[in-house]
């Protein structure tokens, strides 16, 4: 039996899917963000299921995200239970600082690059070092590989990397069962940020997040799933479905922002601003890399170039 336990976060998302696993070991799929409330409401939830965090056996962490693992090192300190993550995960939750403040330095190159000001970028590179105290590091005593499976009593878990809403993003599924656990991967009520993240190569240039993230929905899509368990909001019966749509809303997105360079040249932060007009600091890294994603689309098809101007990228019509 796996039961979903909403935990709340301070980000605008709103709560995010924890999944206990009824079985040996006893499972818990992520842990809430390192706060107070969470962990509070992770514990009345786990009662509630006539449990406490000092029974849990195995944490999984599904990708390097906030609100996914920072708990982690207070449920294995508290449980001393293990915690399994994806190979390419386990050096960010190791050393979640040092990871960090490399993944703010390659996001502060990368507003510049794409058209932010400086003072944009030192702003967002302070609210996300406050934002930092919500994660935490954990040592990982259980390596996963895309691929291979993890074993309980009742169930085989394959493991399958599908990167793209960020490069660690790791898919559990129960073929017996036809149940997928998916966190962010895939979310009913909204569209997966495909973020510009570090690359995990340790390399500077900028990776195609959402290239790489509908390469992943097309091989999620030929899973025969029954039902799918999300990082956040309701499960979803047709994953087919919703990927196809998905697919058709970036496509569309892609063609209106075709649209605004044609009109004009412009910078990524320029048709952000195009698109939605005054963007609130702590969005403006999202929107970036939500419209970078959708010019890279372009770029690939050949219908639109990028220039560079003393530095700065900026893409016109082909």
């Amino acid at each position: 039996m796996i039961h979903c336990l909403p935990i709340p976060t301070p980000f605008m998302v709103g709560r995010v899917n924890v999944y206990l696993i009824e079985d040996e070991p006893l499972t818990l799929v992520d842990t809430g963000p390192n706060s107070g409330k969470a962990l509070d409401e992770l514990e009345t939830a786990l009662a509630g299921r006539g449990r406490k965090v000092e029974d849990l056996e195995l944490i999984i962490i599904t990708h390097q995200h906030m609100d996914h693992e920072g708990l982690a090192q207070i449920l294995a300190r508290r449980s001393g239970a293990e915690v399994a993550a994806l190979d390419r995960l386990v050096p960010l939750l190791e050393r979640f600082g040092d990871a960090n403040e490399a993944d703010d330095a390659f996001a502060e190159a990368t507003m510049l690059r794409h058209g932010l000001s400086p003072d944009m970028a030192v702003a967002l590179r302070s609210v996300s070092r406050a934002f930092r105290a919500w994660g935490s590091s954990v040592q990982v005593t259980r390596t996963l590989h895309d691929g291979g499976t993890l074993e309980l009593r009742d169930r085989t878990l394959q493991v399958f990397h599908r990167p793209g809403h960020s490069p660690t993003d790791t898919i559990f599924w129960d073929a017996e069962r036809r149940e997928l656990i998916a966190a962010d991967h895939l979310i009913k009520h909204i569209s997966s940020n495909p973020l510009i993240s570090r690359p995990l190569d340790g390399g500077y240039e900028r990776p195609q997040a959402l290239v790489t993230y509908l390469d992943s929905l097309r091989q999620t899509r030929e899973l025969p799933a029954r039902i799918v368990y999300s990082g956040h909001g309701e499960p979803i019966a047709d994953h087919a479905a919703l990927i196809d749509e998905r697919f058709r809303l970036h496509e569309r997105r892609a063609e209106k922002i075709r649209g605004l360079v044609a009109d004009e040249p412009r910078t990524a932060h320029d048709i952000a601003q195009a698109l939605w007009g005054n963007i609130a600091v702590t969005q403006a890294y999202l929107t970036l890399s939500e419209v970078l994603g959708h010019v890279d689309l372009l770029l690939n098809a050949g219908q639109v170039r990028e220039v560079d101007r003393d530095g700065v990228s900026v893409f016109e019509a082909v």
